[in-house]
């Protein structure tokens, strides 16, 4: 079925328990996130779209939206997330490729993107690829793994670790498995044609006794309390930036759906989306099979 250019390797969470993961001593973190999502999101608007979203662990979050699309690569992950949205009208699922979004320029008013671009191996092409579909002067709330953490600092220092917190490059610690350095990332998100506007730094606190020590709720308000003020140095293992897609000029077509192969518009039927060029893309009900292989 493929007529297009060969795309990275994704790192695939289609035989992963990610639910699993979450429950196992991680409320801090998933508490600490989300109140840098809710400092950072705006409240309300027409269109929102979480790509990596897995589960929909965010997805109660976006209460103040008229039409939330959850995105994920692994089909198993966007099932999960439809067992617990799909009641919910407002929700549409899809199976889809960051990099072959199938939306049509200028779909979104707002992207929300968190714990997904440390598996991404092309960032420039993932970054473009989010600009396109993102509205002239929507928002883009992007987290990333921070490479000049503390942690990686100390490490660094004593040396236990070989690569260097300081140098702008990102390190690979593990297949498909990244960590990037704040300046690295603001370049690209620049290149990319974004403005940052805002960011915050999270999970100060994740340090396993501490977790012990202190409850979770507690620890995640001493952390949002610093979140703002600990983004003028950058220790965290964690960023969140709220970035503007800048003013650009483009066709923005007709339409939502685009074909992610010839990349031309294409229209929702009842059990399908399809394009001018024959394509199919599967839908079951609010979810929307719009990648290959599945």
């Amino acid at each position: 079925m493929s007529d297009a250019p060969a795309l990275p390797p994704i790192c695939d969470y289609e035989e992963t328990d990610y639910e699993a993961f979450w429950r196992a001593g991680r409320a801090y973190e998933d508490l600490a996130e989300r109140i840098a999502l809710r400092a950072l999101l705006p409240p309300r608007g027409r269109r929102l779209v979480e790509i990596g979203a897995g589960f929909g662990r965010l997805a109660d979050l976006y209460a103040g939206y008229e039409e939330v699309y959850l995105l994920d690569y692994a089909r198993s992950q966007v099932e999960a997330a439809r067992r617990r949205w799909g009641h919910d009208p407002r929700f549409r699922f899809v199976v889809g490729d960051l990099y072959r979004l199938p939306f049509m320029p200028g779909s979104f008013d707002v992207i929300v993107m968190v714990r997904v671009i440390h598996h991404v191996r092309d960032v420039p092409r993932a970054l473009r690829e989010i600009h396109e579909v993102l509205r002239p002067g929507g928002v883009f709330i992007l987290e990333f793994a921070n490479k000049r953490n503390l942690k990686a600092i100390l490490r660094y220092v004593v040396g236990a670790q070989s690569w260097s917190p300081f140098s702008p490059e990102p390190v690979e610690f593990a297949p498909l498995h990244f960590d990037f350095h704040p300046a690295w990332m603001r370049a690209r998100l620049e290149e990319a044609g974004f403005q940052i506007q805002r960011e915050r730094a999270v999970s100060h606190f994740r340090h396993p006794w501490l977790k012990r020590l202190i409850p979770a709720p507690a620890l995640a308000r001493m952390d949002g309390w610093v979140q703002g003020i600990g983004a003028l140095w950058r220790l965290t293992p964690s960023l969140f930036v709220r970035a503007e897609a800048g003013l650009v000029e483009r066709a923005m077509g007709e339409g939502f759906w685009r074909c992610p192969l010839c990349r031309r518009p294409a229209r929702e039927e009842e059990a399908a989306v399809v394009c001018p060029e024959g394509h199919r893309w599967p839908r079951e009900g609010s979810l929307y099979r719009m990648r290959e292989g599945i």
